[in-house]
């Protein structure tokens, strides 16, 4: 019976342990995502540059692919007055996390038309092999009035 109630309480102090690193590293990559937001209130890409992946890919709201290099050219071409981050949700699975949210913006898009979105937003991140956590992925989708 001891070795039973034992075996129970490791299991369950290892659970806390999976469970508390799982808290830990959802709160990380939360704060990664409120540093997204600031590049984009601040109007500074080189905020969220380090955070992107190398093969990093984004889908717009548009349907339109980037890359990396791609994805930091048109925020730095997008000039926000306004954009607030919603219902921000993060699950991990390991060495990657899903993080998902909506945000509210205003101002005007790369080719300098005025915006106004409401969208849905998923991204992934990985913890990379120095420890680093970055977006691989990013998809944007909007959400209908």
């Amino acid at each position: 019976m001891n070795k039973k109630w034992l075996g129970c309480v490791l299991v369950a102090l290892a659970l806390a342990g999976v469970s508390w690193s799982q808290g830990a590293t959802a709160k990380a990559v939360e704060a990664l995502e409120q540093q997204w937001l600031q590049s984009q209130k601040t109007n500074n890409p080189d905020l969220v540059a380090p955070l992107l992946a190398e093969k990093f890919v984004g889908t717009g709201v548009d349907g339109k692919v980037n890359n990396k290099a791609q994805e930091l050219a048109d925020a730095k071409a997008t000039k926000y007055t306004s954009i607030e981050y919603e219902d921000v949700k993060v699950m991990v699975f390991g060495n990657a996390a899903v993080a998902t949210g909506a945000s509210k913006a205003k101002g005007t898009d790369p080719k300098g038309k005025p915006m106004d979105e409401h969208v849905r937003w998923t991204d992934t991140w990985v913890k990379m092999p120095s420890g680093k956590w970055q977006c691989v992925a990013s998809q944007v989708s909007p959400i209908a009035p």
